[in-house]
Parts: C-alpha cells; structure tokens; sequence
C-alpha cells in the first residue's frame, strides 16, 4: 500500500466492523476475510494482538475480534464523511471529529492517552509518529469497550510501528 493511490479503501460499519472484518470474528475468520493464511505475527499484552499484512492489526477478547487498529501509512484508507481517517494531520482529525460531533450528534471521548472517540461510531482517532510527523491512526472498536470505564481506560497501546 503505502502512498493514498496504492492504499485500499474499506468501509466503515458503525459498531459491528470495519472493511471485511466484523467484531466478534474468531482468528481465523479475521484471516479468512484478510485472504491471508495467518497473522505475521502474534503479540502478547492484556489482549490477543495478530498483526497481519498492509497494516492492520486485530485485538480479540475472548477469542473474538473486538478492535482494529489501521496504520497511519501502509493499512487501508477508511473515509468518514469525506475525511481520511488514516494518514492526515492530527490536529485536523481532531478538530474534524469534534465538527463531526457537533453536527451528527456524536457521543465524544477523550481515553486516558488524550486520543478522541466517537463511541457511538466505533472510532477512536490515535496519532503515530512517521519519521518527523505524526499522522491519524484510526481504531475501529466494538462498542461495548467504548462503553466500559475498564475496557476504555485499557484500549490497546501497541507501539505503531513507522
């Protein structure tokens, strides 16, 4: 992926997924709807972590997906009201989810790291670093951990890589 040309779109569901990936999946149909055989890799931490190809990365609770994280750079575009939720100016995601609030009536979220979350939608906007900047790096998460004052004080933290 890589540049925005090259970079695949996927679709917001609201609360149930994200692109091909919907929350409750088990693992392996989390990589059956990626095509891959497998993660590349596998972290340990509070929760399942498999970081697969094109930068995505699947959280699971239980044995089901709960939440995907999407890099800044190399993981699919995903468009909330025509803006791009990966790869932009974080002041710009910021600004544009408090607008997108104000406007739909979103439920906002500051987390503990100072990250903004429309819970009603799912999303939670992160920054990563990409060598001398820092870029929007979506979190699509299931509503339920959005919801609770553990699983949102608990949201996964992984270094993003860039």
């Amino acid at each position: 992926m890589g540049m925005d040309a090259h970079r695949e779109c996927w679709e917001l569901r609201s609360g149930s997924g994200v692109g091909p990936l919907q929350f409750g999946m088990s693992p392996d149909e989390a990589a059956q709807a990626l095509m891959v055989p497998g993660p590349q890799e596998r972290v340990g931490g509070p929760y399942a972590q498999e970081d697969f190809p094109d930068g995505v990365k699947a959280f699971y609770d239980a044995g089901k997906l709960a939440c995907v994280a999407l890099d800044a750079v190399t993981g699919p575009q995903v468009f909330l009201s025509g803006f791009p939720l990966a790869g932009s100016d974080p002041e710009q995601g910021r600004q544009f989810l408090l607008d997108h609030a104000a406007e739909h009536g979103n439920w906002l979220l500051y987390t503990p790291d100072d990250s903004l979350s429309l819970t009603d939608l799912g999303i939670l906007l992160r920054s990563q670093q990409v060598g001398a900047t820092r870029l929007t790096r979506p979190l699509f998460v299931k509503q339920e951990w959005l919801e609770s004052e553990y699983f949102r004080d608990h949201l996964p933290l992984e270094g993003a890589s860039g």
